[in-house]
């Protein structure tokens, strides 16, 4: 239930909540799109993006940009290894970590890929609220996080 209009602090807990479930119904849309139509998940979409714009790209530069654990990135990368989409070479300035690069069939896929993925948000955000709006909630978003991963709070002004 949305919080009370008469009640002019935020309820953050409706908001964590409506914020979570809308991850997930997006999630979902879009993963399912990209299975219907290319056998893939969303994170091989993230990661082929992700490879595609670190020229050196490593395993840990992919658990920075999305937030995830080394284990988890190393087991995605391993699919996507396996799938032709990408491949690893040593590199040349650690040994013990690998230089990840998108094969041509990694170059072929992403553009797909990512036409599919911004049809499908389109489609799911598109009506919703007006192009102004979603610019300033991909803002206030972007501010929150830098917020959650810092341990503090958004600035109330900004955000």
């Amino acid at each position: 239930m949305p919080p009370s209009t008469h009640d002019t602090s935020p309820d953050l807990r409706f908001l964590f909540s409506e914020l979570v479930r809308l991850e997930t119904e997006l999630w979902n849309a879009v993963e399912g799109r990209l299975r219907a139509d290319f056998g893939v998940t969303l994170p091989v979409f993230e990661f082929l993006q992700v490879i595609s714009r670190n020229p050196a790209c490593r395993v840990n530069d992919i658990v920075a940009e999305l937030s995830i654990t080394v284990g988890g990135a190393s087991k995605i990368v391993d699919r996507i290894e396996a799938s032709g989409y990408c491949a690893r070479s040593a590199n040349p300035g650690d040994r013990r970590s690998s230089i990840i690069a998108l094969t041509p069939a990694g170059k072929r896929l992403l553009p797909r890929l990512t036409a599919a993925v911004d049809d499908e948000l389109r489609s799911r955000l598109g009506g919703g609220i007006s192009d102004r709006s979603l610019v300033q909630l991909a803002g206030t978003l972007t501010r929150l996080r830098a917020a959650v991963q810092a341990g503090g709070t958004a600035d109330k002004k900004t955000a």
